[in-house]
């Protein structure tokens, strides 16, 4: 039975309607999937998600995919997709995300996954398609995203000028400022539209001052 769903399913990451599907022949398709379950062919990630065990896997799961498919609408963002983009030192072990609804956090076998809720309108901006080959892919915030993101979450921190932001950014975060010139600046500006957001706003002017020195450098300007 398990050989015949591996062949009907070929991600590593999938549903109990996929499951279903399969067992489309059974007369008690929910004892099937117990019965996979106590054996360990598959393994609940939480209710109606699912990976191969080690015995039937062909490939490492995604747990970037098994984000996007936990709780949704939702994407990676803030300090996953920070340590993602080589923006902060720390490995991260919680993969972080961003969604419009409630916050929320799992603890699954295959590790935690948190939530934070934002505004619709700060949702909608700065989204990307991270492809991993074999046609499969996450949606994951872009680097400008993903500090705007974590920036606008630590509402406790003070930060009412330049100064205050670079400390922030190099002591709070361990940022190295040269990669900041990287960020796309105009996007970071509809972050700041989008959250309403006078710090966010605050570290768009940052990079692009940042930004036009690099270029002042190399003689652009």
């Amino acid at each position: 039975m398990i050989q015949t769903i591996r062949k009907q399913i070929p991600q590593e990451e999938f549903d109990y309607q996929a499951l279903l599907d399969c067992l489309k022949g059974y007369v008690r398709p929910r004892d099937k999937i117990s019965g996979l379950l106590r054996k360990g062919s598959i393994i609940r990630i939480k209710k109606g998600l699912y990976i191969f065990g080690d015995e039937y896997r062909r490939k490492p799961f995604s747990r970037e995919i098994l984000a996007n498919l936990m709780y949704g609408p939702s994407y990676i963002s803030l300090e996953y997709a920070l340590q993602h983009y080589g923006l902060i030192p720390e490995r991260v072990e919680a993969v972080t995300s961003v969604t419009t609804g409630r916050s929320r956090r799992f603890s699954t076998p295959v590790g935690l996954f948190t939530y934070r809720m934002i505004p619709l309108e700060a949702f909608r901006v700065g989204m990307d398609r991270i492809e991993i080959g074999d046609g499969r892919a996450f949606l994951m915030a872009t680097p400008a995203k993903a500090l705007a993101d974590k920036l606008q979450e630590d509402r406790g921190i003070g930060i009412q000028s330049q100064r205050e932001l670079n400390k922030y950014l190099e002591n709070n975060l361990r940022i190295d400022p040269t990669a900041l010139k990287d960020l796309n600046q105009m996007e970071l500006n509809a972050i700041a539209r989008g959250y309403r957001s006078r710090r966010i706003r605050m570290l768009s002017d940052l990079v692009r001052r940042i930004q036009h020195k690099v270029e002042e450098k190399s003689g652009h300007v």
